[in-house]
């Protein structure tokens, strides 16, 4: 008896599933906090980028909403997948990081985690865990501290053993859009109060996580799914749900999962225009990228330092990128294309960019969308 081969997806089929998903394809009617949920996190290794990104996937969004939903802890930014800061909700908080914690425990058996062999990291993590929850603390404020505390030891060293050991929060005003501070910390426990207060306890399920995912990028191979969360060995976890999902093939032959309700539209289906921020899961969630911007294209968007800057889609795919200039109350939004942009679609970036200028920038005196070449 043979089975059916798997169907075969091509590269557009893959985009415009990923950007239904995203919410990119068109914008959704949805509350911010549920849109968080749905993209599993944002990647907020910067503070203001998912404004942005919920700006272009929601449908009236506003930013005072995310502002809100941080300062009442509804939402924060906390180190999850890949050992980057995310914006998660509180639920997610405490249900990713016990499953990403095994990519920091990773860190500190690298060799400069070696280098802390000699020293008790639990005593200094329980000591740092006091510290940090009687009040929250910055970097600078947490080494000294440790300096103090242990003066034979690196104390830089020290305090990023405690940001790889404990859960830490960033707290507001970090994050809040238009609002400047330093990054101050406090642990996960501390932020939000007991697990099981104000209803049942979250239970981590990497079954779950690994589901969730190919709900936002989907469909996608093990080795996406690995590279999103930073977590190896995953193929365990899709062949334990393997009765429940699809299966599908890529056109050079790699076996991609998907749940079996989970959108794919016609790869012919119009997409907008739309601004992607700086840092977007977007371009960070799968092995093979091919599906929404060129391996070319991905060496100018992704630098040496660790900055993916912001881009934006012309039919789907990355096609240049952007950044918002502030100058004697001027709001100036810079469009570098990679090449040629339709008239249509120059005019619809226009547009777009003028609208992103009002939400981001409502107080400027002047707002102006600028192309480059």
């Amino acid at each position: 008896m043979t089975t059916d081969p798997a169907p075969v997806l091509g590269r557009r089929d893959l985009n415009r599933a990923l950007l239904a998903r995203q919410m990119l394809l068109a914008r959704r009617e949805m509350p911010a906090l549920d849109a968080i949920e749905h993209l599993v996190g944002m990647q907020s290794q910067a503070p203001n980028p998912p404004y942005i990104g919920l700006w272009s996937r929601l449908e009236g969004f506003v930013f005072d909403e995310l502002a809100g939903l941080m300062r009442d802890r509804h939402a924060l930014r906390i180190v999850l997948m890949r050992g980057t800061l995310h914006l998660v909700s509180a639920r997610d908080a405490r249900a990713l990081r016990p499953l990403t914690q095994v990519v920091l425990d990773n860190y500190l058996r690298s060799p400069r985690g070696r280098r802390l062999q000699d020293v008790d990291l639990a005593a200094v993590a329980a000591w740092a865990r006091t510290r940090l929850e009687r009040e929250p603390l910055s970097d600078k404020e947490l080494r000294a501290l440790l300096a103090e505390r242990w003066p034979d030891e690196d104390a830089e060293l020290l305090g990023w053993a405690v940001r790889t050991a404990l859960p830490l929060v960033q707290v507001p005003p970090r994050g809040i859009w238009g609002a400047s501070g330093l990054a101050r910390h406090t642990t996960l426990e501390n932020w939000l109060g007991p697990a099981d207060a104000g209803g049942a306890a979250v239970e981590p399920s990497v079954d779950a996580m690994v589901r969730r995912y190919l709900g936002a990028f989907g469909p996608a191979s093990v080795l996406d799914v690995q590279q999103w969360s930073g977590l190896t060995r995953l193929g365990e976890v899709v062949e334990r749900l393997l009765p429940e999902l699809r299966v599908f093939r890529d056109e050079d032959g790699r076996t991609l999962y998907d749940l079996p309700g989970a959108p794919r539209p016609d790869p012919g289906t119009p997409a907008p225009v739309r601004f992607v921020p700086d840092f977007d899961n977007l371009l960070l969630s799968h092995a093979d990228r091919a599906r929404i911007i060129t391996e070319e294209h991905r060496k100018r968007v992704f630098t040496i330092n660790g900055i993916i800057r912001a881009t934006f889609l012309v039919d789907g795919f990355v096609h240049g990128m952007w950044r918002i200039e502030r100058k004697r109350g001027t709001a100036t939004l810079h469009i570098d294309p990679f090449g040629p942009v339709p008239d249509a679609e120059r005019t619809a970036l226009a547009e777009e960019g003028g609208r992103l200028l009002a939400a981001a920038h409502p107080d400027a005196g002047e707002r102006a969308v600028a192309f480059s070449g």
